[in-house]
């Protein structure tokens, strides 16, 4: 996964300086059909039924896991080929804090579900 460039200062500021720096407090996933990049953007889906959804992590070590699974709900109609998942702060709007591919891209369909298993979604830091 990649930092965003306005949550890599957020880490360096804390982790070098004597600031402080608000941390968020609840962590939501976006999916994209087209890629974000270190400054935002690219696509996230907005199709009939979708929404970001809540995420919690385990950590071991330097990787950090999903502690749960993760399930949209029944896509309304097509949501196009995701391609990327993005980690943010906020259910709308809010900041996004990093942006990764997927391994293998998902085209959801009318009635599809998108799902992340258990552990499955990792954020290493290296």
């Amino acid at each position: 996964m990649s930092l965003t460039n306005t949550f890599e200062t957020t880490v360096l500021t804390w982790l070098l300086t004597a600031s402080s720096a608000t941390r968020p407090t609840a962590w939501y996933i976006g999916l994209f059909t087209a890629a974000p990049s270190d400054t935002g953007g690219g696509t996230e889906v907005s199709g009939t039924g979708y929404v970001r959804k809540a995420v919690t992590f385990t950590v071991t070590g330097d990787t950090a896991s999903n502690s749960a699974a993760v399930e949209w709900p029944v896509a309304g109609g097509s949501w196009g080929t995701i391609t990327h998942l993005a980690i943010f702060d906020a259910v709308t709007a809010g900041n996004m804090i990093g942006y990764a591919t997927l391994t293998s891209a998902k085209t959801i369909a009318t009635g599809d579900v998108f799902r992340i298993p258990l552990g499955d979604l990792d954020v290493t830091l290296d």
